[in-house]
């Protein structure tokens, strides 16, 4: 087995939480060391606060904890138009880009929003013109609708639980060219090789909710589930860092 495979999280937060976190990282020194232990070289990151306090704040103090750490990408958080909250688009565009911010996460039960094309009209046209990826947490119902308003959205489902979700995510695997796994606590016996036989690898990622969760189980499943090297290259980081780079932000 290679052992330079390089190693990229889609679903990493930084920051205090409320309860129930398996182990903090208050700031980024702290995640980054986490990541060494686990043998992560690179991270799609997002802050507490975006989620539990609000996206005006957590984006803003994300922007500032990653500047100068080229390990680490940032994800910001949306909100509806209407409230006007965020910085209007296209310029929001602009200070992502500024902010060294690659993709979006959309909270909107914690953030009290309907996730459609009545709230949010055109704005994720625009995402999806981008190919900006929207990160949303392990919500099937919710994926099928924005899917069905959006077909040409960067959708990346996040944080599945460990009982298998097939029957939910393989129809959007065969409709939706844009949509992707995390693959998270996938952890079906043979689970992974089964899903890459039949559908590929490109379009699972390697991710672990940390710190809700472990960042080195998901990362021992693709090192060593019995899948070519291909595949496991592209599902450990390959896949999230094609998708960044295709990102247009100017």
């Amino acid at each position: 087995m290679s052992s330079d495979i390089v190693y990229m999280d889609c679903n990493v937060s930084v920051g205090a939480e409320y309860a129930g976190t398996y182990r903090p990282c208050l700031g980024v020194e702290q995640l980054l060391a986490e990541m060494d232990w686990h043998g992560v070289e690179q991270a799609l990151v997002c802050h507490t606060l975006e989620r539990n306090q609000s996206p005006v704040v957590g984006n803003a103090v994300l922007a500032e904890e990653i500047a100068h750490q080229p390990r680490l990408v940032g994800a910001w958080s949306i909100l509806p138009p209407q409230t006007e909250e965020l910085t209007p688009t296209p310029a929001f565009f602009h200070e992502m880009a500024a902010a060294g911010v690659r993709a979006l996460w959309a909270w909107p039960t914690e953030h009290r929003y309907v996730l459609n094309r009545i709230t949010f009209g055109c704005v994720l046209d625009e995402l999806s013109e981008r190919r900006i990826p929207l990160l949303i947490p392990c919500d099937w119902d919710l994926a099928y609708h924005v899917l069905a308003d959006y077909s040409e959205l960067t959708l990346v489902v996040t944080a599945q639980g460990p009982w298998g979700n097939d029957r939910y995510f393989r129809p959007l695997l065969e409709r939706y060219p844009r949509f992707y796994v995390d693959i998270s606590r996938y952890e079906l016996d043979c689970g992974l090789r089964e899903l890459v036989n039949r559908y590929g690898a490109d379009r699972l990622l390697y991710g672990s909710a940390f710190p809700q969760a472990p960042m080195g189980g998901p990362r021992l499943m693709v090192a060593r589930a019995e899948i070519d090297e291909p595949s496991r290259r592209a599902i450990a980081g390959g896949n999230l860092r094609r998708l960044l780079e295709e990102v247009e932000l100017a």
